[in-house]
C-alpha cells in the first residue's frame, strides 16, 4: 500500500509523529486482507474483532510531510487465538533511492463483542492460514 504523509500527521518540524505509524500499519493490514478477499467488516459483522494485543515498532529514519511511503505487510502466524503481522515502511523511490523508515509487528487476539478472547472463526482461519508469508519479504 502507498500513502502520503499528511500535514496533520506531523509535528512542528514536519516530521511524522510516532502515533501515525500505528494508523498506517492498520490501514495497510485492512487493505492486505481486502486484497485477498477477506473483508474485516465481515468478520466484525459476524461478531469477532481482532484486538491488537501487542505492537512493536523500530524506527529507522524520519518520515516527513508529503513523503510518499510504501507499506508492506506479511502474515507471519495464524493460531486459533492469535495472529501476527509484520510490516516494513519505506520512503518511495519518488525522490531517490528508497529508505527504510520503520519495521513493525502486531499481534492480534480474536475477541467477541464483549471483548472476551475467542477462537478465530473456522471459515476465517481456513481462508487466512494458507496466506502465511505469501507476500515476499521485502
Amino acid at each position: 500500500m502507498q500513502l502520503r504523509v499528511r500535514f496533520a500527521e506531523t509535528d512542528q518540524m514536519r516530521i511524522a509523529h510516532h502515533s501515525a505509524y500505528v494508523v498506517w500499519f492498520e490501514a495497510a493490514r485492512i487493505e492486505w486482507l481486502r486484497d485477498r478477499g477477506l473483508r474485516y467488516r465481515d468478520l466484525e459483522a459476524a461478531g469477532t474483532s481482532l484486538a491488537v494485543s501487542a505492537i512493536s515498532i523500530e524506527y529507522r529514519a524520519a518520515a516527513h510531510f508529503d513523503d510518499l511511503l510504501d507499506v508492506s505487510v506479511v502474515l507471519r502466524e495464524v493460531r486459533s487465538r492469535r495472529l501476527r503481522f509484520d510490516y516494513r515502511l519505506e520512503r518511495s523511490e519518488e525522490r531517490g533511492p528508497s529508505t527504510l523508515i520503520a519495521e513493525a509487528s502486531t499481534l492480534h487476539t480474536p475477541v467477541d463483542s464483549d471483548g472476551r478472547a475467542v477462537r478465530l472463526p473456522e471459515p476465517w482461519r481456513a481462508a487466512i492460514a494458507p496466506l502465511i508469508a505469501i507476500a515476499a519479504t521485502p
